[in-house]
């Protein structure tokens, strides 16, 4: 009879049956897993992704747009102004004799100028001292007066010196206008004293009190006859004649003369013999700034054409390569360049006489969608008629003034171009918290699926166990009743059934 075979022989316990995944079943449990919750993650990632892309595109296709219009936008800036944009050139034929600038207010023809004498401001002097600068002058209160500007300085044993007495007025916080310096000679040392101020009101009064008498060495008051000073330069005001007609002024900048003409006098003309003697005139010729005119146009051009281009290239299709750019059919790069072009083509009916459109100054739209500029054209109308190119262009109703209105509800703060691009971004932070959540989503999903794919590998892992159990068992009882038989037949022993 065979022996019972233990199961403890042929089987573990179930609480044995081995952790590691796949181990049962031999699969690969994790790269099943991953792979499930790729695939059924992997629409909305997919749908996720390809908005992140489109999204992105246009937040770069809009920075190079916004970009495109702040170029643009900062060329109307000379266009707007009629003061820039219809200027004045002033030039002298003798530019020694005088410089000039003129407003957009001059008007344009030519002056005869002519200088008698510069102004100038007064300079007095006193006697040279041998003692050289730190030569003791005296003590007291020296009265410095300035076209009729008064300060009081006083001196005392602590700068009582030529140099002491300079550095007193240099310094005096009420300083009428006047410096006072050192100058050194073979026969001594002086003290210089030089008007600030030019123009015949501004003459140097000086006078002294109390102290020891000594500044009485440093007085220049000619009412008085008190004159230990000399004076070396008076001051003077400017003497000129503007197509011959005389004229004055206290500076050598002069601004009140010719209207809208500024002139800088720099020496006297050439005086011609005679008596009274008379001086050698030059021309100042006041004319249109064309060339300035012709830039700043220029300029707008190319940054218009560079603006047309940058949108042609966001929101054109090419066939060739079927692709389209990231702003096709964008409603407000198709609103903005409608917009655009209607304000291109605007006729200035207030304009009766001269140029009242764009295409009258050579400025016209061409078949590449952008604008071509022709220099004859444009060069004619600046030269025969800036001031209708002005009236084009600038003030409040002017091309320009409209352009920088227009363009300013997209630029500014807050415009439509913010506005887009914050719902752009705001857009990619919604796909982002979409992502987010779709990944917690797959991790609660992932580790669902791993449970129950390690419950069932736990369970293929007992059936295994218990196959192999059986198996044994029935190879051990085959084995027993095969021995039996053997032993037997070896003993010679039969049974013939009597």
């Amino acid at each position: 009879m065979s022996t019972p075979i233990s199961s403890s022989s042929g089987a573990s316990s179930p609480s044995t049956v081995i952790s590691s995944q796949g181990v049962g079943s031999g699969l690969d449990i994790a790269a099943i897993v991953t792979s499930l919750t790729t695939a059924k993650a992997a629409p909305l990632t997919n749908a996720i992704n390809r908005s992140n892309t489109a999204l992105n595109a246009q937040v770069s296709a809009f920075g190079t747009f916004n970009s495109a219009v702040a170029t643009f936008q900062a060329t109307l800036t000379a266009l707007q102004n009629p003061a820039q944009l219809a200027g004045r050139t002033a030039a002298l034929a003798d530019a020694t004799i005088a410089t000039a600038t003129a407003t957009a207010g001059a008007v344009t023809g030519q002056y005869s100028i002519a200088v008698q004498n510069l102004a100038t401001p007064a300079s007095l002097s006193s006697a040279p001292n041998l003692g050289g600068a730190t030569a003791v002058i005296g003590t007291g209160t020296l009265q410095i007066s300035v076209g009729g500007v008064l300060d009081s300085i006083a001196i005392d044993s602590t700068d009582n010196t030529l140099q002491g007495i300079a550095a007193a007025i240099n310094s005096a916080p009420g300083n009428p206008g006047v410096t006072a310096s050192i100058l050194t000679t073979s026969d001594g040392a002086r003290l210089v004293l030089t008007g600030t101020k030019t123009g015949a009101t501004n003459g140097i009064l000086v006078t002294q009190s109390g102290g020891d008498g000594g500044l009485a060495s440093l007085v220049y008051d000619p009412a008085n006859n008190l004159t230990t000073l000399t004076q070396t330069q008076a001051a003077l005001d400017a003497n000129f004649t503007v197509n011959g007609y005389a004229a004055t002024s206290a500076s050598n900048q002069v601004t009140s003369v010719i209207s809208g003409v500024a002139l800088n006098l720099l020496k006297a003309s050439a005086a011609i013999a005679g008596t009274p003697p008379t001086y050698t005139p030059t021309t100042l010729t006041i004319g249109n700034d064309t060339a300035g005119a012709q830039t700043s146009i220029g300029t707008f051009v190319s940054a218009l054409n560079g603006l047309l281009s940058s949108i042609q290239s966001l929101a054109s299709y090419d066939p060739t390569t079927q692709t389209a750019g990231p702003l096709l059919g964008n409603a407000a790069v198709q609103s903005f360049q409608s917009q655009l072009y209607k304000i291109l083509g605007q006729v200035n009916a207030g304009i009766t006489s001269g140029p009242n459109s764009l295409a009258a100054i050579g400025i016209g739209a061409n078949a590449q969608g952008t604008y071509s500029s022709n220099s004859a054209t444009l060069g004619n109308a600046l030269t025969g008629n800036l001031d209708s190119v002005s009236k084009l262009l600038s003030g409040p109703n002017g091309i320009a003034t409209k352009l920088n209105t227009f363009v300013t509800q997209y630029t500014q703060a807050g415009g439509l171009l913010d506005t887009i691009s914050n719902g752009l971004k705001s857009s990619l932070t919604d796909n982002a918290k979409q992502l987010a959540a779709l990944n917690d989503r797959m991790k609660v999903y992932a580790a669902t699926l791993t449970a129950e794919y390690n419950a069932m590998d736990t369970a293929v892992a007992l059936l295994k166990q218990t196959q192999t159990y059986l198996t044994q068992q029935f190879n051990q009882n085959s084995s027993s009743s095969g021995t039996s038989s053997n032993s037997s037949l070896g003993s010679g022993t039969t049974n013939t059934g009597g």
